[in-house]
């Protein structure tokens, strides 16, 4: 079975400036490339699983998210990166949606989709939604990042930004 890094979009893959659509507003978060240079060594896939509610709130077209998100994959490539796939979720929370974070509905297509072996597998996000939708899949290492969330939770592991993240990995804590 293959393992994955699952990655939220905003916040943690770029700057989170709410709704964000057009190319121009994208800020890469500081260390994301190195990080997932780290994931690319050790044969992991590399998948985005992303709320996007802005699409069906109406403040951005899914032409628009598919735009931005083909010329964010096209930065990782030109740094050897590869992206598998983007999942992602148009609905507003009041949809009731199943694919919504924190359902884990896009963990679970994924892992049917390419085989995950979900147990090896990490995800990083930076929302106690993100946490709780891996925790529903099945995953075992999580990383939080970005968050005013701290609390002596024990299921997943928090750092304040994807350097610190980078250096949990590295010394072995996941």
């Amino acid at each position: 079975m293959i393992k994955a890094l699952f990655l939220d979009r905003d916040g943690v893959i770029n700057i989170d400036t709410g709704y964000l659509y057009k190319i121009q507003d994208f800020k890469f978060n500081d260390g994301i490339f190195d990080l997932c240079k780290i994931f690319v060594q050790k044969k992991f896939k590399i998948f985005v699983i992303t709320n996007q509610s802005g699409i069906n709130r109406g403040y951005f077209t899914e032409n628009d998210f598919q735009k931005l998100s083909k010329w964010m994959l096209k930065q990782f490539e030109e740094k050897n990166i590869h992206i598998d796939k983007v999942y992602y979720c148009p609905h507003s929370p009041n949809e009731q949606c199943d694919c919504r974070k924190p359902k884990p509905k896009m963990i679970l297509d994924a892992k049917k989709e390419f085989n995950i072996d979900l147990e090896n597998s990490l995800f990083i996000g930076d929302k106690t939604s993100d946490m709780e939708c891996a925790l529903n899949a099945g995953l075992k290492k999580m990383i939080l990042i970005n968050s005013s969330y701290h609390s002596e939770e024990t299921r997943f592991l928090t750092a304040n930004n994807i350097k610190e993240a980078i250096d949990i990995i590295l010394k072995g804590d996941i």
